[in-house]
């Protein structure tokens, strides 16, 4: 759809144009208009920003001037804004004022400008003012109520700068930027920079900020309202001579619940400084929360955060405390590694998120050692292999030619594969000789744009091994999970390569370079680069063959039966790394059609016995995906009700369970985890009816006022056993104690267990009555989303998808939502559904952002559903036997 100015705006443009600009023509059609990357006649410069954002009204204005560089003569200027009135538009170039034809001219946001003559090659400034509305959701600059208030903030990753100020907007442009914001008297406001003064201009605050230091448009910021703020610094370090401003910005309700974040991004910073061994970039740092930001964003000098990830106290439960060292530690990880250094296209992003999300983990375990925050790294490695083992997907550095593709690059591709894949990396390399490489690559490209061929040479110098570069680039430039079959010989073990494929499907032949670490379980780790499609080990080692050293790999192994019984038997005593990397490998050897029924049962049984918390209940969430999927009959289901008590039944004894709130702080995280998965599944799956009613009084004594009834760790199955006990009316009982609240922790998991529900009739109550003027837009969705994918309500939630697709597509979702909005449809378990989907969607996602997610879901619902009619009944009669 092509947005064309109103008459009023074009007769705007033309007051006191020059004669020859009267008569300015629209765009030629015979002139493409960029689908991805813009031609780069055009170089910008420098921006000056003058945005009023009064977030308690619906549209905001603004003033932008770009000062750039023509590098030859042409009668249009192709760059970037969305959705705008254009007030005015200037061009000032060769000592002329001139004023263009300007018509957004693709729905992504590229605009056009039009001259009569050709502009002569040299410097231009460009001259816009203009209005647009606020978003509802987190994308461009979006506002919330928060209580009595209205906040404002800025989301601009990956393309919706330009739906906040005409830009050039790409990563590879990257200039100084003078923001100005004006704002109602007393709000705070927060850019990139340091706030260099405020003064009162009619009845506006105007906040004027130092220009930054040169940035990409996805990274500008520029929030305001009546935040609470916390301020202190960070104290000098051996990188940093004098101490850096920081600040943790929130809306006001949360104003006592600061202080945690600011001590906590001290000693963050302080670590990854010593890792770069450079200091912080810029010359502030600003923390702030939105109570609808998905995760959180790199913005440089101003990360943005949701909520629940920096409100809190030291009294917060293990989850929370383990996604705030995680998530910090990744944001302010780009600082450096993203905004420093940028990439110069979005094809590369998976050089800004995957090492990123690698250091999340680093140094956030470094922060925190008894949160076990890195073991997640192998969690998140071995959920991404779920998505990569199908034969719809992409490469972690995929070729981005089109903007319909760009948000598609932020997936568990990029973030859990990629980070798996740089942690494969690094310890190969060695610890030291990799962090040299960064640091090498950063040296190189200090505020600048860089290519993963750059990262490559970077990691190649410093490793001084050659083999290393094309390993890397055999795991980014291709898609799929290796698959190493291990086979006895009489020295040891052959080993073949191939790329893993569930049963019902069939992936093309690949070859990796593969750092392959294995031992065995009384034996020493050893370790090689892999390159041949078979290679002989000679391996003698006493005990079980452990394929996958600390679980790091990102790869899959497949073994002969009876190892695979000796491996299972011994999953209690393994590393939390090497059990995930058990449970991952033999799962999806059943997925293939391999592994026996017994086996995945065995395994369940031995994990449950793990001090893991990540790798404990592995075993039997494989199980209860199946379950959740249909796969059993009755004694099946009642078989696997009767596993889960005696593993559970027997660790709520041992563990204890008191839902109060603190009842465990200062406990070991480690066991803190394992209770609340136990007595998670206990209340949900098991029917523990004493654990269940102790749980749901000490819920309602919450929800009658008594704070200190019930610890945020048990609001999930608390909420939850309350609505199934009280169907509809608890629902809505719940639902609006949510909108009445402003708590980051309550109100998101009480709308969650709403929506989630699984019973039909309050999945037709959400989906044709539910309206309140407090629901957000965002929270909206995600009750839909409960609906259609939990099992109860799957039916009822794709019936009504078919009618209202488009609608949820088109309601202003926020970030990544379109990419993402396929996957509701994933949890189905039929060939016939998976083409019914395909018949539907497809037509409406062709060419547009989703269009992968849709068939990555196909492909999941079908072959889920052939594994379902496979081994359905093998795998029920193997759980009926558990006594």
């Amino acid at each position: 759809m092509f947005l064309k100015l109103t008459a009023a705006a074009v007769l705007a443009l033309s007051i006191n144009a020059p004669a020859w600009a009267e008569a300015a023509p629209a765009p030629a059609a015979a002139t493409p208009v960029p689908a991805g990357k813009l031609t780069g006649q055009v170089q910008p410069q420098a921006y000056r920003i003058d945005l009023t954002i009064d977030p308690r009204q619906e549209r905001f204005s603004g003033k932008t001037e770009i000062d750039a560089v023509l590098k030859t003569a042409s009668r249009t200027i192709d760059l970037h804004w969305r959705d705008m009135e254009l007030r005015s538009v200037e061009v000032q170039a060769g000592g002329q004022v001139l004023k263009p034809a300007a018509q957004q001219v693709d729905d992504s946001g590229v605009g056009r400008l039009t001259f009569a003559e050709p502009l002569p090659a040299g410097p231009v400034t460009l001259r816009f003012v203009y209005d647009a509305p606020f978003q509802t959701a987190p994308a461009g600059l979006f506002r919330v109520k928060v209580g009595d208030d209205w906040y404002a903030w800025t989301q601009l990753q990956s393309i919706d700068g330009r739906g906040v100020f005409p830009s050039f907007d790409e990563p590879g442009f990257k200039t100084p930027f003078t923001v100005t914001l004006r704002t109602p008297p007393g709000q705070t406001a927060v850019s990139n920079a340091p706030q260099t003064g405020v003064k009162r201009e009619g009845e506006m605050d105007v906040h004027t900020f130092a220009p930054t230091l040169p940035l990409p448009t996805y990274l500008v910021a520029a929030m305001a309202g009546p935040f609470a703020v916390v301020e202190g610094t960070v104290p000098p370090t051996p990188q940093r001579a004098k101490p850096l401003p920081l600040r943790i910005v929130s809306p006001r309700p949360n104003a006592d619940k600061l202080a945690f974040a600011l001590e906590g991004s001290k000693e963050i910073v302080r670590l990854l400084e010593a890792y770069f061994g450079d200091a912080f970039p810029y010359p502030k740092l600003d923390q702030i929360t939105s109570p609808i930001m998905p995760g959180a964003m790199e913005n440089a000098g101003a990360d943005l955060y949701n909520d629940a990830l920096l409100v809190m106290d030291e009294k917060a439960t293990t989850g929370q405390k383990r996604s705030f060292g995680m998530v910090v530690s990744h944001e302010l990880a780009h600082q450096w590694f993203g905004d420093l250094v940028t990439p110069a296209w979005w094809d590369d992003i998976w050089l800004n998120e995957s090492f990123a999300n690698w250091m999340g983990f680093r140094i956030g375990d470094e922060w925190r050692p008894a949160l076990n925050i890195r073991a997640g790294a192998v969690q998140e490695g071995f959920d991404a292999m779920r998505t990569d083992a199908l034969v719809a997907g992409r490469p972690i550095r995929q070729r981005i030619e089109t903007n319909a593709q760009i948000d598609e690059a932020f997936d568990s591709i990029t973030y859990g594969k990629g980070g798996h894949v740089v942690a494969m990396i690094a310890g190969y390399m060695g610890d030291d000789k990799f962090r040299d490489g960064v640091r090498r690559y950063m040296a190189a490209h200090r505020y600048g744009n860089a290519t993963s061929t750059d990262f490559f040479k970077a990691m190649a110098e410093a490793s001084g091994d050659a083999r290393i570069v094309p390993a890397m680039q055999s795991f980014t430039d291709q898609q799929g999970v290796p698959l190493l079959t291990f086979a006895r010989t009489g020295t040891g073990w052959q080993v073949s390569q191939s790329r893993y494929a569930r049963l019902g499907s069939q992936a093309p032949a690949t070859r990796w370079g593969i750092p392959l670490c294995l031992r065995t379980t009384g034996g020493t780790r050893q370790c090689q680069l892999m390159t041949e499609a078979t290679t002989a080990i000679s391996y003698g080692g006493k005990g079980a063959l452990v394929p996958n050293v600390g679980g790091t790999g990102y790869y899959r192994f497949e073994l002969p039966a009876a190892e695979w019984d000796k491996l299972i038997a011994a999953a209690d005593r393994l590393p939390g790394g090497e059990a995930q990397a058990l449970a991952d490998s033999l799962d999806a050897s059943f997925q293939a059609g391999r592994a026996s029924p017994d086996q995945l049962v065995a395994a369940a049984r031995q994990l449950a016995r793990q001090k893991d918390s990540y790798a404990t209940g592995t075993g039997i969430a494989a199980l209860a995906g199946y379950a959740e999927a249909g796969f059993l009959d009755e004694a099946g289901k009642a078989g696997f009700q009767r596993l889960g008590n005696s593993l559970y039944g027997p660790r709520v004894q041992e563990l204890g369970f008191d839902p109060r709130a603190g009842a465990y702080a200062g406990h070991d995280p480690e066991e803190t985890q394992r209770r609340q998965q136990a007595v998670g599944f206990l209340v949900r799956k098991g029917g523990d009816a004493a654990l269940r009613a102790k749980l749901t009084e000490a819920t309602r004594a919450y929800l009658g006022g008594n704070k200190q009834a019930l610890d945020p760790a048990w609001y999930g199955p608390g909420l939850a056993a309350l609505i199934e006990e009280g169907g509809l009316a608890a629902a809505r009982d719940l639902a609006d104690r949510a909108l009445a609240s402003t708590d980051p922790v309550f109100r998101p998991a009480a709308l969650n267990a709403v929506g989630g529900s699984g019973q039909p009739v309050i999945g037709r109550w959400i989906l044709e009555q539910f309206q309140d003027s407090r629901l957000r837009t965002s929270e909206r969705q995600g009750l839909i989303r409960g609906v259609i994918v939990s099992g109860g309500t799957r039916d009822l939630g794709w019936d009504w998808l078919k009618s209202n697709y488009e609608a949820l597509a088109n309601s202003g979702g926020g970030i990544f939502f379109a990419s993402r909005l396929p996957g509701m449809v994933a949890g189905f378990c039929s060939v016939q559904r998976a083409d019914e989907i395909a018949s539907l969607l497809r037509p409406k996602l062709q060419g547009k952002t989703g269009a992968l997610g849709l068939e990555r879901s196909i492909e999941r619902v079908r072959s889920c559903g052939v594994l379902k009619d496979a081994r359905g009944t093998e795998l029920s009669a193997a759980l009926a036997k558990v006594k």
